[in-house]
């Protein structure tokens, strides 16, 4: 092999040794939610790998009756994000901190009528995915699950 072989196979070798390394060294922490009527649900709001945040989905659900808001998907798209304000802000974070939502409609006719509420709440535009399905939780209008970075 030529000389500059050797330092690209150095290199990669290294690399590879010290992403396995910080692999091992992440630390994972499965968050109770700190709304006290979810401790016993059976997933986590927010798990935290290292620096990185999965917050489980949030519904337009008004945790203080445990209903659906009324008034169609703008207004359970509302709810929704507030409720991932909330579990953001137990660890000291903020929508700016989000990279990547991941947005299930019930239907793709509410698409533009979501998305009207959507960009005035996201307004650094992190990656996003959007689909619909034939039913959510509580016959819900939209689910959204988010990952953020602190």
């Amino acid at each position: 092999m030529k000389p500059f072989q050797y330092i690209l196979l150095l290199v990669f070798t290294l690399g590879t040794i010290m992403f396995a390394h910080a692999q091992e060294e992440t630390e994972i922490i499965f968050h109770k939610s700190h709304e006290a009527k979810k401790q016993d649900a059976p997933f986590s709001d927010a798990v935290q790998a290292g620096n990185l945040f999965f917050l489980a989905g949030q519904i337009g659900m008004d945790h203080s009756t445990r209903t659906l808001v009324e008034g169609g998907i703008q207004a359970e798209t509302k709810q929704a994000i507030n409720n991932i304000e909330a579990v953001l802000a137990q660890h000291g974070m903020k929508l700016d901190n989000v990279v990547k939502c991941t947005v299930v409609l019930s239907t793709m006719e509410d698409f533009a009528s979501f998305n009207e509420v959507y960009i005035q709440y996201f307004t650094n535009k992190p990656a996003r995915t959007t689909f619909a399905a034939s039913g959510l939780a509580r016959n819900a209008k939209i689910e959204i699950d988010v990952i953020a970075v602190r």
